[in-house]
């Protein structure tokens, strides 16, 4: 899985069950992927990204499903979807554990 595959589907499992369209997919992850040192594309991206999604939403039981007029979300009755919510899934913080701050700021004495 290359770099634009993995920022495609972290972008899918963060924008949930409502999906994104295939250009706000292609922008973030040109912003994702072009740095300081490394430029590439838009629309080598907008490309790459089009044709993922439509590899990639053809049967039902597909990692990406098309929702509407070219919105694309990940699958939930896909297996495979699933696992990936859960990799991508941050866990979760306890908010009843306080939380300890140490000073690292130098002592002027």
């Amino acid at each position: 899985m290359n770099n634009y595959e993995r920022h495609i589907l972290r972008i899918l499992t963060e924008a949930g069950a409502e999906g994104l369209s295939v250009a706000k997919i292609a922008r973030h992850v040109y912003n994702a992927s072009n740095t300081f040192f490394e430029t590439v594309d838009f629309e080598e991206v907008h490309r790459f990204v089009s044709s993922y999604l439509l590899r990639n939403s053809k049967s039902a039981d597909s990692l990406v499903e098309k929702t509407e007029r070219g919105i694309y979300r990940l699958n939930a009755n896909s297996a495979e979807s699933r696992q990936l919510m859960l990799q991508f899934c941050d866990p979760e913080e306890d908010d009843d554990a306080p939380v300890r701050q140490e000073d690292l700021s130098l002592s002027l004495f």
